[in-house]
């Protein structure tokens, strides 16, 4: 066998290329033809699947439209009907309103026809009654001839007869007015006086509730204030029970007030508060201990605190009661002073003028060291401080004198001895005195500042001065806009003024001066030559 050539096997080799080629290529076209038709019938699927979800969306879609188009259909068709029932409504309104304007108008009609009538009724007795004037001035005319004629006066001089007459009769009836209108004034004095006295009261009360019944302590540190409460304030209603004071624990750094209208619970539960914080054991039954403690205490301080004074005054054999009773005064105020030495200084001074008088210097230092002991026992006693005052030295074997220097005494009250009258004047000098009732320089100051400028306010007013430390207030007016009938009315009611405006203790007199001074100059022309010039031309009158 002859071997295969080269050219035969790459013949062959060509061959099976192509062959194979061929082959592939009828086999991708197959695949491809398939993948095609598989992708037509895919598409075909698709478009009708869209097509028939497109014409169900279609029909929701006008299904919606027409649901829509009913309901705003209803809703037209509800505002149409409700639309035509307002129409329906107003039309009878208007229908009502028309039938009420043609009453209306028939009643204007009917008005009018009647006020036309009336007018024509007027007019008939218009002319009746100017006919009638002109013939009742024709009779008065003739009967003032008749009555001149036979009164034998003018018509002038009968007018002023009668004004005469008639301003006679004024004069006694003004007479009998002004003594009607002081009989009224006397007898209303009384209620006016105690409404005055109210208002005061009632305007100075809260002030000096405020200054007079408190006493603040000290704390070493806030953390005692939680101990002087205690759990659940236990501790603080305790210590007010015993001592029946108000304990105000507030924002006050290291400090508490102790509020309470006795002035000796209130120093007992000063001490007894005090005495706890210094032994640091705060409890219910500590606090009862100390607090009955304390009050043992404050009886002999006040025991020895009356003996103490009624010694240095000289007074001597006093009852025990009244011992104590101006023991007690040591813890009173009256406008900031402390009455316990205000009774010693009045027994000082009363004693000094009495003996510079001759009189008995021991009985006026008695009476002027108890002139005041009414005021410790207000609270416990009815009556005035002088009307428990004289009423405790009756009781207890007092002199009469002394029992009548204690007395109230109003104008025309009888008074037995000189003496009472220097324990009058030392009780002045005494609370009187500069420094002695609390008033700082500012407050005095702007008080008088207030006063002279209340007064000042006034029309017709030149000057105003306080004087007498703001008791009386002088008024200097113009005499040519204020005249001698208007002062009286001017100083009421500057006086009302002051009253509704300021605060004061006491009175304030208000005098309101007017003066005339008519000044003349006389003036002689002097000769040249005679060793002067000539004088001025001379000064006319003037009146200030």
């Amino acid at each position: 066998m002859e071997p295969i050539s080269t050219i035969t096997v790459m013949l062959l080799s060509a061959g099976l290329l192509i062959i194979g080629f061929l082959a592939g290529w009828l086999i991708n076209s197959k695949i491809t033809y398939s993948k095609m038709t598989k992708a037509e019938e895919s598409a075909e699927k698709i478009v009708k699947d869209a097509l028939l979800e497109a014409e169900a969306l279609k029909k929701t879609a006008m299904l919606e439209a027409k649901d829509e188009m009913y309901k705003e259909q209803l809703r037209i068709e509800r505002e149409m009907e409700t639309r035509r029932e307002e129409l329906q409504k107003t039309e009878s309104k208007l229908v009502t309103r028309e039938r009420q304007l043609d009453r209306k108008v028939d009643l204007l009609n009917n008005k009018e026809r009647s006020i036309t009538a009336k007018e024509r009724q007027f007019a008939v007795r218009d002319k009746a009654l100017q006919a009638r004037d002109e013939q009742l001035s024709a009779v008065i005319i003739e009967q003032n001839a008749k009555l001149e004629r036979i009164a034998g006066m003018s018509q002038e001089e009968a007018k002023a007869l009668l004004m005469a007459n008639m301003e006679e009769e004024a004069r006694k009836d003004a007479v009998w007015r002004a003594r009607e209108i002081r009989e009224e004034a006397i007898a209303k004095a009384d209620r006016e006086a105690k409404e005055i006295i109210t208002r005061a009261v009632q305007r100075l009360a809260t002030k000096h509730v405020g200054e007079s019944t408190v006493s603040i302590v000290n704390l070493p540190s806030d953390e005692m204030k939680g101990r002087i409460i205690g759990r659940e304030g236990r501790n603080i209603r305790a210590f007010e029970t015993s001592t029946g004071v108000d304990v105000v624990v507030d924002d006050t750094p290291q400090a508490v007030i102790l509020s309470g209208f006795d002035p000796i619970r209130r120093e007992v539960a000063r001490m007894a508060l005090e005495h706890l914080i210094l032994d640091g054991r705060i409890h219910p039954g500590r606090i009862e201990e100390v607090v009955e403690k304390t009050r043992h205490d404050m009886e002999e301080v006040i025991r020895e605190a009356g003996e103490q004074a009624a010694f240095d005054a000289g007074v001597h054999g006093l009852h025990e009661r009244l011992v104590e009773m101006l023991g007690r005064l040591k813890f009173k105020t009256s406008y900031g002073q402390n009455l316990l030495m205000h009774s010693g200084e009045v027994a000082f001074l009363a004693g000094m003028m009495a003996e510079h008088l001759g009189l008995d210097a021991a009985l006026a230092r008695r009476a002027g060291l108890l002139h005041d002991i009414g005021k410790a026992a207000t609270h416990e006693v009815e009556g005035t401080p002088e009307e428990i005052g004289a009423e405790m030295a009756r009781k207890f074997g007092e002199v009469p004198v002394v029992v009548n220097a204690l007395e109230p005494h109003p104008d025309g009250a009888e008074i037995i001895s000189p003496i009472v009258s220097l324990v009058e004047a030392a009780d002045t000098m005494s609370s009187r005195r500069p420094g002695a009732q609390r008033d700082t320089l500012e407050g005095f100051i702007k008080r008088m500042e207030k006063l002279e400028a209340t007064a000042s306010a006034f029309n017709g007013v030149q000057n105003a001065y306080a004087i007498q430390a703001g008791r009386e207030i002088r008024v200097i007016v113009d005499s040519d806009l204020v005249s001698d009938s208007d002062t009286d009315r001017l100083a009421s009611e500057i006086s009302e003024k002051i009253e509704q405006e300021m605060e004061f203790p006491g009175q304030v007199k208000v005098s309101v001066i007017r003066e005339m001074r008519a000044v003349d100059y006389a003036m002689r022309e002097i000769k040249p030559g005679a060793g002067t010039g000539p004088l001025q031309t001379p000064v006319g009158n003037h009146r200030r």
